[in-house]
């Protein structure tokens, strides 16, 4: 049985850009398609990072990019470890397949 915490679809560097300013940080994120409304929703954490905690105070609109893309996303609900949650919509800053035939690249590559 695999372990709940690895159960993510990004893990890693990405940059935050929070008016204007771009800020390193180190995050985990996962998505899923929402049938009802058939939207693909994100949301993961951001590891503590005392330069995104100046830039975003109580809740934040940034985008996020990683090395697969960008993407709008609402940064805020800090928690007990200091990590900010990040959320939202559409296409992810993650790599999502879109056939079978990716899912099956993607387990062989594993």
């Amino acid at each position: 049985m695999s372990d709940p915490a690895d159960d993510h679809d990004y893990q890693g560097q990405a940059v935050i850009t929070v008016d204007g300013t771009e800020i390193p940080v180190e995050l985990t994120l996962r998505g899923h398609f929402q049938g009802i409304d058939g939207i693909y929703r994100w949301y993961g954490r951001i590891q503590p990072n005392l330069e995104l905690a100046a830039a975003v105070g109580d809740a934040a609109i940034a985008e996020v990019t990683t090395s697969f893309g960008s993407a709008p996303a609402a940064i805020g609900e800090l928690d007990f470890w200091g990590r900010y949650r990040v959320s939202g919509h559409s296409t992810p800053p993650f790599f999502v397949p879109n056939s079978l035939a990716e899912i099956e690249d993607a387990r062989s590559a594993q």
